[in-house]
């Protein structure tokens, strides 16, 4: 068997695949906020924005698993590439 075969969708799609796709997604999340919080000019007190809520999702995955992890409501899409967590009631 090649390693560079294609795979076929359902493997590709398989729930572990997702799932290390959402882990990756919410890994870039945190450390793209923390980055955005330790700027230099933003004093500890002051209004400040409202930081990060949306983000480029890693390369590593395909566009179908973030349209299937949006599919499923684990992610939200922003348009323009962009995806956020869903907002929690």
């Amino acid at each position: 068997m090649e390693e560079n075969q294609p795979q076929s969708p359902d493997e590709e799609l398989s729930p572990e695949v997702l799932k290390r796709a959402l882990k990756a997604f919410k890994k870039r999340l945190k450390l793209t906020a923390l980055d955005e919080d330790s700027r230099l000019g933003r004093g500890a007190f002051s209004a400040g924005g409202q930081g990060i809520c949306a983000i480029q999702p890693p390369n590593q995955y395909p566009p179908e698993v973030w349209a299937e992890l949006c599919r499923q409501g684990k992610l939200r899409n922003s348009g323009h590439g962009l995806y956020e967590l869903p907002k929690t009631r």
